[in-house]
């Protein structure tokens, strides 16, 4: 990303740290007794990560109107404060936001966030899909040509009629998880995320191909019209000439698709199957063996290294450990590779090494940071090795230096990305909280589940506004409802105190270590509550 500053940066001074209470970004360095940073806004990392997040969803949510009517995050991929910028969209921009949202909301229930993923959904289905009757149907595609037009058409760099099948398959795992989050109590209530996400895995499924050390299974841009594979064919510096167009590792939201749709018995399941176990077999012989993770940015048409397919491929492996007998020994090769690759040292005397971006473009990242961070915790606290540990929370703190008292957030040494400052941003600070619950603010939120939340009230605000009394309880008495798609799953919820009771359907919980019922760990201050159902969708909590 960012390719037409790079060779500018070369010459230009990073944020080089020189004392302390120097300027990081936005915001004057704090630093604990023994130097090491902390966050900007509170030295408690949880009171930090949870008002950064509010933040930046906040300044999301409010930004301008551009001249056709849409927000500006519809238009384009960089923030401008005093114009409009004149590129459009990132090419995951939407999916990213996608993702980011659905773990706010759970953690929020703040009903503004389902809203605008409500609203980032309809708009992007009716106005940026390939034709059924085009080679390859049925497709978002990534980029808007004409920039306040309202249609999404083509390729920031190839052009028209060009799409990512890769951002394609991020953006339908998003639509079924959109379709189980937005259905209500029926379950066939809402069909028309759940049609849109099966076209797209139908599609992508039917041109799957084995795939080799220079070829991926599915390419990273073809012609949605013509089905022809567009050649973008660069030096990468090596003294090699690559193919960029025909390779990427981005497929791990792809390979959930199909196993998603798969357990659930919707579209071509078989079809599926097979599409999972190719993807799965080329990503364990090549890029996992080879660590060739390959492209990922829509705006970069040479060959470079992403962290970003290389740590999402990790988090893919610790939540699918029964497909990777030497997960371990895995994910901590991706990690050591990622350091070795992309650990940027600048700000070393403050105890942290933060992650480059990628290879073409080797400067400190936000989201990448992030990223880094919350799946380095999360292999912390499935190993218990904590070797790690420390500086993926000082990663953390130093990416909230990015974030202004307003909520606009800044890629480091750059622009206002609304990729990287906001979808792929949020949902990383959230993720480490739920690897290491510590770290979560002392205030009742749902960390995760392995559902979807499809409604969350901490306030009591639905509950009162519909005058609703769940399962004859006094709405008074309750201290969270929530209800999730799936009534087998598993949610992590920090709590200030622990709940009197829980309720499943309506009937009391037994506190237990297997099977339905829960959990209370005491931490610090407050807990964690872990809530296990085996044959309940809704869950009360007591106060």
């Amino acid at each position: 990303m960012k390719k037409v500053l790079f060779i500018f940066l070369l010459f230009t001074p990073l944020l080089l740290p020189a004392q302390a209470r120097e300027k990081l970004l936005y915001h004057e360095v704090r630093t604990d007794k023994s130097g090491k940073i902390l966050p900007w806004y509170n030295p408690d990392p949880g009171t930090s990560y949870d008002h950064i997040i509010n933040l930046v969803f906040d300044f999301w949510n409010q930004m301008r109107r551009d001249p056709n009517g849409l927000p500006y995050y519809m238009n384009h991929q960089v923030w401008k404060s005093s114009f409009n910028d004149p590129r459009g969209i990132g090419g995951d921009q939407f999916a990213m936001a996608l993702s980011s949202w659905r773990l706010l909301y759970a953690y929020t229930g703040n009903e503004l966030v389902k809203n605008n993923m409500l609203f980032i959904a309809d708009y992007y289905m009716s106005h940026g899909f390939s034709s059924k009757e085009n080679a390859w149907p049925d497709l978002p595609y990534p980029y808007n040509t004409l920039l306040y037009s309202g249609i999404y058409d083509g390729d920031m760099r190839s052009g028209k009629d060009v799409l990512q099948p890769d951002k394609a398959g991020s953006f339908g795992y998003e639509l079924l998880n959109l379709y189980k989050m937005s259905n209500g109590y029926n379950i066939d209530e809402n069909i028309y995320y759940l049609s849109a996400a099966v076209k797209i895995a139908n599609t992508l499924a039917a041109h799957i191909k084995p795939g080799d050390i220079n070829h991926s299974p599915l390419p990273f841009k073809v012609n949605a019209r013509t089905g022809e594979t567009v050649l973008l064919v660069s030096h990468d510096f090596t003294g090699t000439w690559i193919d960029t167009a025909c390779y990427t590792s981005n497929w791990s939201s792809t390979m959930q698709l199909f196993l998603d749709l798969h357990s659930l018995g919707k579209g071509d399941t078989a079809a599926y199957r097979r599409g999972f176990n190719m993807l799965l077999d080329w990503m364990k012989n090549y890029p996992l063996k080879e660590n060739k993770w390959g492209p990922f940015f829509e705006d970069v048409d040479v060959w470079s290294q992403t962290q970003i397919n290389a740590m999402t491929f990790a988090r893919f492996i610790m939540e699918h450990r029964e497909y990777f007998p030497g997960w371990e020994k895995d994910v901590f090769g991706i990690i050591n590779w990622v350091h070795e690759n992309f650990g940027n040292t600048i700000w070393k005397k403050y105890g942290v090494m933060v992650t480059n971006e990628q290879s073409i473009y080797p400067m400190p990242a936000n989201s990448h940071s992030a990223r880094q961070a919350a799946d380095e915790l999360l292999y912390v606290s499935l190993t218990g090795d904590s070797s790690i540990y420390h500086n993926a929370v000082r990663e953390l703190n130093w990416a909230t230096y990015s974030v202004d008292v307003d909520g606009k957030n800044i890629f480091p040494n750059d622009e206002p990305w609304l990729t990287d400052g906001y979808g792929d941003y949020v949902r990383h600070f959230i993720r480490a909280m739920d690897a290491i619950p510590a770290l979560s603010p002392v205030q009742d939120h749902i960390l995760s589940s392995t559902s979807v939340i499809q409604q969350a009230d901490y306030s009591g605000f639905l509950r009162k506004f519909y005058g609703l009394n769940f399962d004859q309880v006094d709405s008074n008495k309750v201290q969270l409802f929530y209800r999730a798609f799936d009534d087998r799953g598993t949610e992590k919820i920090r709590l200030v105190k622990r709940p009197s009771g829980v309720l499943f359907d309506g009937k009391p919980g037994m506190e237990k270590s297997t099977g339905e019922g829960y959990s209370w760990v005491s931490l610090k201050k407050g807990g964690l509550l872990t809530v296990r159902r085996v044959k309940s969708r809704k869950i009360i909590l007591l106060k």
